[in-house]
């Protein structure tokens, strides 16, 4: 695999540990954000403000040879409000795009993290990338209007729709179980997850494709092979912390949709997963949490 010059838009946790994968294969990596502070040793600190046209135009002006081969659009909105995702995904895809026309620049493919909100669905359907999307909430919506725009400018694209995303400093579910609790057994409500450093993992997978001359699916499902109920994952943490859940939360995560997200066009690729499930994903937190409990008592 020849080094590439690979651009990171948004290169926040996801976006720093994809880079570190990058590095190791030897690639030049650039890691664009707000405030470029604190990137990964080895990453080319690029001052972006997604939204902000001037902010691109500055990022020609400051940076007229870079040309990257691969973008990696890996942007966190800053605060779950309609006005926040408008920027960071629908507003920043369009600058982006303005970005490449003018400079007349195509690379040779974009990655955009998307979400699986885009999928509605609420009485455990099991759907895959086949499914048509029917968003049932802003973010959702919003996530699948950058998807169409990227669909729109013809270039070489793949939307990566992650379920929900778990690891350090992603910690909700645990902190609730600590505190004794706990979703509904019924009715069922499936939750969908994947580990940060899957989420690294699958996007370096995805270049390694294309590296390999290999054409990328328009869309993938990133989840892994854990979609299970959240009663179910939340009674399991339980039983590892050996807590006694005392309430029930009928909303435990903001998400209240309830299906079943199928992974199978991603392990068709011939990736595999670091965390196959939740068990192997959160034991290590889990066990931290228990000697925490254990010193505290």
């Amino acid at each position: 695999m020849s080094a590439q010059e690979i651009l990171i838009v948004g290169c926040g946790d996801i976006g720093s540990r994809t880079a570190r994968r990058l590095l190791t294969e030897s690639h030049q990596v650039h890691g664009a954000r707000r405030n470029p502070e604190n990137l990964p040793e080895g990453v080319h600190p690029v001052q972006l403000d997604v939204a902000d046209a001037e902010s691109w135009q500055a990022l020609s002006d400051n940076s007229p040879t870079l040309k990257p081969d691969y973008i990696i659009y890996s942007v966190a909105a800053g605060g779950f409000s309609e006005e926040f995702y408008k920027s960071a995904y629908a507003e920043g895809v369009k600058q982006m795009l303005r970005w490449l026309k003018k400079s007349k620049h195509t690379p040779k493919h974009i990655l955009f993290v998307s979400s699986t909100s885009v999928y509605g669905q609420t009485e455990g359907e099991t759907v895959d990338e086949n499914t048509v999307p029917h968003p049932s909430g802003f973010a959702g919506s919003i996530m699948l209007k950058a998807e169409e725009a990227l669909r729109k400018s013809g270039l070489n694209h793949t939307c990566v729709r992650f379920s929900g995303i778990y690891g350090p400093g992603r910690d909700m579910l645990i902190r609730q179980v600590r505190q004794g609790r706990i979703a509904p057994e019924v009715p069922i409500k499936y939750t969908n997850r994947i580990h940060s450093e899957d989420c690294a993992g699958v996007l370096a997978h995805l270049v390694g494709m294309v590296e390999a001359g290999k054409t990328p699916a328009p869309v993938y499902l990133a989840t892994d092979n854990g979609s299970a109920p959240l009663f179910d994952v939340m009674n399991w943490m339980a039983d590892v912390l050996q807590v006694t859940p005392t309430e029930v939360v009928e909303s435990p995560t903001r998400r209240r949709t309830s299906k079943i997200c199928d992974n199978s066009l991603l392990l068709s690729t011939g990736y595999e997963f670091t965390y196959p499930t939740y068990r192997e994903g959160y034991r290590e937190a889990l066990q931290e949490v228990k000697a925490q409990i254990k010193a505290e008592s």
